[in-house]
């Protein structure tokens, strides 16, 4: 695959057999050359686990201080007063059985998230082979699964991330938009690692943060200090 000249410029500044301390790292891939559009910042996350065992399954969410600079879309399923809850707290879609038959029938997917109260869980039950693949199925340890479906809502639209092994044991997560600065990333990038170190299985043994990556949506990945980041 051929790179443009940007790109290429870029891996050049970046030394691959060295590992940078976090906020060097962040410096690093703010200064490299920029797109035409306000690329996405990744992280990339191996663990010393193994996510063929329910023990050492690692998921949660997380409100990223800074959020993503996305404009997260929400649906919620809920009914009654939980339906109106939703609606004044600011969510794009709203409701039950409607929803489910819109998004089977006509391929919808114009939304980002996905927020149930516990009751709703058997009506979404049928969009789980839809849903799940894209990850968008709601999940109690994610805290889209919930009776306070205004907070879930508020969340969402402030940055709410959810992290999760992938079948490589990688957990694949956006920290914000390059042109948030180093600072801001900063912040963002240390509660995402923090969570997902304070989310370690007590089944895990030996080394559990085994490599970070950051890379911007155009750009070369750069290592991270494995060591500077509490485990």
């Amino acid at each position: 695959m051929k790179r443009g000249k940007k790109y290429q410029d870029s891996v050049k500044a970046v030394d691959k057999t060295k590992v940078y301390d976090t906020k060097e790292a962040l410096d690093l891939l703010c200064s490299l050359p920029k797109a035409k559009f306000d690329e996405t910042v990744e992280c990339h996350i191996r663990l010393g686990v193994d996510s063929r065992h329910a023990d050492q399954q690692v998921r949660g969410a997380v409100v990223l201080p800074h959020g993503t600079g996305k404009k997260v879309r929400t649906l919620v399923f809920a009914k009654g007063d939980k339906a109106k809850a939703a609606e004044e707290a600011g969510s794009d879609y709203v409701g039950a059985e409607d929803m489910v038959a819109k998004i089977q029938s006509e391929n919808w997917f114009e939304f980002d998230v996905v927020i149930a109260t516990p009751d709703m869980m058997g009506v979404i039950g049928r969009l789980g082979k839809i849903l799940g693949p894209k990850g968008l199925m709601p999940n109690p340890k994610a805290g889209t699964v919930t009776t306070d479906v205004a907070k879930a809502v508020a969340e969402a639209k402030a940055g709410k991330i959810e992290y999760r092994l992938d079948k490589t044991n990688i957990i694949h997560c956006p920290v914000g938009k390059v042109s948030f600065g180093s600072e801001k990333l900063y912040d963002n990038l240390n509660t995402l690692l923090s969570a997902v170190v304070k989310a370690k299985p007590s089944a895990a043994k030996g080394q559990y943060l085994k490599s970070c990556v950051i890379a911007s949506t155009m750009g070369p990945g750069v290592k991270l200090n494995t060591a500077k980041i509490s485990d």
